[in-house]
C-alpha cells in the first residue's frame, strides 16, 4: 500500500484541477520539479505525474517539466497524459520513468496497450478514468458508453502493471475517494489498481489501513497535501505500519 502524491503540469506549471476542468486551475508551484523534491524529501516513494495539456492534446507537452522532474529525484515516477504511440512509451521509458499510463489509448486502440505490455512487463498501467460509472477519455472532455469494470477486464493477463481509477465527480473537490467503486473494480480483475479521486482528509488515510483495503496498491493523493489537509509524517508513518 502506497500514497502516490501527485504533480498535475499544466502550462509547465504544478496545478491542481476542479473536476477535471482546465477553466478551475489552481497553481500550486511553479517549478514542478522542486515539488518533486520535496514529495521526496518528505519520505514519499513514488510519484505521479499526468500532463494535462498533453491530454488534451493527443501528444506529450509538458515534457520540458517532466525531465526536470526525473533529473531532480531518485525515487519512481509514473506519467500520463497525451501517451498514445508505442514510440513515445518508449521514448519515456529510456529517459528514466518507472511506469508509463495510458489513458485514452486504453480505450480506442486496447491492442496497443497489449503489445506495450509485453514489451515493457509491468511498466504500463492503465488510466481508467470515469463519470458516473462510465470511461471518459481525452482529457475527460468526452465520455463513452463502457463501464470501468468492462474496459478493466479487456486487460486481464495482458502484463498490465497498475490500473489508476480515478472517479472524476470526486477529483480534486476533497471529496473523499470513492472507495466502493474502487474496490468493485479491484474485486473484478487480478490487476493491482490504485485509487484516484477526492482524497480529502486524514479520514481516507484511517480507511486505507483497513484490512479489505489491502487489495489496493495505494492511492493517489494531490490537493489534500498541498492544502495541508494531510498530515504527511502522519499519514506515512500509518501507511508503514501496516506494511511493516
Amino acid at each position: 500500500m502506497k500514497i502516490f502524491p501527485a504533480i498535475d503540469l499544466k502550462d509547465g506549471q504544478c496545478v491542481r484541477l476542479k473536476l477535471g476542468d482546465m477553466e478551475q486551475a489552481t497553481v500550486f508551484n511553479d517549478s514542478p520539479a522542486n515539488q518533486a523534491k520535496t514529495f521526496e524529501n518528505q519520505g514519499f516513494e513514488y510519484l505521479h505525474v499526468v500532463d494535462l495539456n498533453g491530454a488534451f492534446a493527443g501528444q506529450s507537452v509538458n515534457g520540458t517539466a517532466v525531465e526536470a522532474i526525473l533529473a531532480a529525484v531518485d525515487f519512481p515516477v509514473q506519467l500520463g497524459g497525451g501517451i498514445r504511440a508505442i514510440e513515445h512509451i518508449e521514448n519515456w521509458l529510456d529517459k528514466g520513468l518507472a511506469r508509463v499510463i495510458l489513458g485514452t489509448v486504453a480505450l480506442n486502440d486496447p491492442e496497443l496497450v497489449k503489445i506495450a505490455a509485453k514489451k515493457f512487463p509491468n511498466k504500463i498501467a492503465v488510466g481508467i478514468d470515469a463519470r458516473g460509472g462510465k470511461v471518459a477519455v481525452e482529457g475527460w472532455a468526452k465520455t463513452s458508453e463502457l463501464s470501468v469494470i468492462e474496459m478493466a477486464k479487456r486487460f486481464e493477463g495482458a502484463g498490465v502493471g497498475a490500473i489508476i481509477y480515478t472517479d472524476i465527480d470526486r477529483d480534486g473537490v476533497l471529496a473523499g475517494i470513492n472507495w466502493q467503486s474502487t474496490l468493485e473494480l479491484a474485486q473484478a480483475v487480478s490487476i493491482p489498481v490504485i485509487a484516484s479521486g477526492g482524497l480529502a482528509s486524514m479520514d481516507d488515510i484511517k480507511i486505507m489501513t483497513k484490512p479489505e483495503m489491502q487489495i489496493l496498491e495505494g492511492a493517489i493523493s494531490g490537493r489534500a497535501l498541498y492544502d495541508g489537509r494531510i498530515d504527511v509524517k502522519e499519514a506515512l508513518a500509518m501507511i508503514k505500519g501496516i506494511c511493516a
